[in-house]
């Protein structure tokens, strides 16, 4: 199959060095799409992209527009924008934030006033230090150049962006817990319902969270249209998506690709792309959308990049990051890394989350390192039947967010796919590979 390329929406400018700056924007048609969305109605903006059927692009894939009518009888209080890409190999949203902040702050202006927003937080993840430095000068330039502030353009529309530096925590990724930062609390997540941000979000206000990569497509849609994108890509899945292809590739990187038109295999073989696998090793495994996801085998390669079409063979796509493990990958050492990353990240609010990440960790440690017992095989499968039972895909939630029900994932799929692996590993004691 060969690989589909549609023009780049969000990428487009990436190949001029100075991209983040102002003058490069506007000579590139920046803020064109601010203006002419200030000659239509706001209703007449958010159809567009209700028309364009944009799915969030921060892991949950829930319908942009659909979100945003959710609340359009009620006035909305707050936009807040989430830029905590926290996921391990997930990057797509620092490479945005750090080489086209004006695109980001365009499209989050087009969203307020489609929202009849006047206050808008952008949350960045703190350790990104060029892009956060980035954004606050695009804000600082938009301000001056008229597009922020009071009467933005000369238009009757006036909207004030904060960009707020989170403290690293993956946690506040979560919508609810990310509403806590922001307002100075602990990244608690808060309990849906009936924390739902549209019902009770920043400072108990109803609010809309969106992700940087969704806010980026909106200068393109008002632009050329919400059924221009909707022509792109099939299905639910319309339009192209970054996705950050990271692990045994020769060319790791962001790669724009339209949606549905292209799989796996295109992605990580296309020379244009992924280049293929490094010393033309096999593929042992993929991580389809983040660490959080369940993981397919080769015999998934040729599954089209779609949100329906994944989650239908039991995964997600998830934060668009997609980690290729050759015959040279340590499976036992790659779940039991990703548990680590998870058992530290936990809030500690939920006991499956806060104990169970503990408990799965330091037994994944022991088969790692040497000290296994076959008994930890089973027992591990049971720890993770405990946090989310029944093992199925979506997870039942047995915690107040998603972070508690992911942390089995890696585990179960590396047992369901290698259990000969983490055998070899108690048998021989300790990893094969080192």
């Amino acid at each position: 199959m060969a690989t589909m390329t549609a023009p780049p929406i969000v990428l487009s400018r990436l190949e001029f060095a100075d991209s983040h700056t102002l003058s490069r924007y506007l000579a590139t048609g920046g803020y064109e799409g601010l203006r002419k969305a200030l000659t239509m109605f706001p209703e007449a903006v958010a159809s567009e992209v209700d028309q364009a059927s944009l799915l969030g692009r921060g892991g949950a894939g829930f319908p942009a527009g659909r979100k945003w009518s959710m609340l359009r009888k009620a006035p909305v209080s707050y936009l807040v924008v989430n830029g905590d890409e926290s996921e391990p190999a997930t990057f797509k949203d620092h490479l945005l934030l750090e080489r086209d902040p004006h695109q980001l702050v365009e499209g989050v202006i087009i969203a307020a006033y489609a929202l009849q927003v006047s206050a808008v937080f952008i949350f960045v993840r703190g350790e990104f230090a060029l892009g956060l430095e980035r954004v606050q000068q695009a804000v600082n330039d938009a301000y001056e150049l008229g597009a922020l502030g009071n009467k933005v353009f000369g238009s009757d529309f006036s909207v004030d962006v904060v960009v707020h530096p989170g403290a690293g925590a993956y946690i506040c990724g979560e919508e609810t817990a990310l509403i806590e930062a922001l307002e100075g609390k602990r990244g608690f997540p808060r309990i849906k319902p009936p924390f739902f941000p549209a019902v009770a979000g920043l400072y108990g206000e109803p609010t809309v969270v969106n992700n940087v990569e969704t806010m980026s497509n909106l200068p393109w849609i008002v632009n050329h249209g919400g059924a221009a994108f909707a022509a792109l890509g099939g299905g639910r899945s319309t339009g192209t998506r970054l996705f950050a292809l990271a692990g045994r590739v020769n060319n790791p990187g962001v790669f724009e690709i339209e949606m549905v038109k292209n799989t796996f295999r295109d992605l990580i073989y296309d020379p244009q792309l992924g280049g293929g696998v490094i010393d033309d090793k096999r593929i042992k495994a993929i991580i389809p959308g983040g660490v959080s996801a369940p993981w397919f085998g080769p015999d998934q390669l040729d599954l089209p990049l779609g949100q329906d079409e994944v989650a239908e063979q039991g995964s997600m796509l998830g934060s668009g990051s997609i980690v290729v493990m050759d015959e040279t990958t340590c499976v036992v050492r790659a779940a039991w890394r990703i548990t680590k990353f998870f058992s530290r990240e936990s809030c500690g609010q939920c006991t499956p989350c806060r104990e169970g990440s503990g408990w799965i960790e330091r037994a994944m440690y022991r088969i790692e390192h040497g000290g296994g017992r076959l008994e930890d095989i089973d027992l591990l499968l049971d720890l993770c039947d405990n946090i989310a039972p029944g093992l199925t895909w979506p997870p039942q939630q047995t915690t107040i967010c998603v972070l508690g029900p992911s942390i089995p994932s890696s585990v179960h799929s590396a047992i369901q796919m290698f259990r000969d692996d983490f055998v070899e590993h108690v048998t021989k004691g300790g990893c094969p590979h080192d």
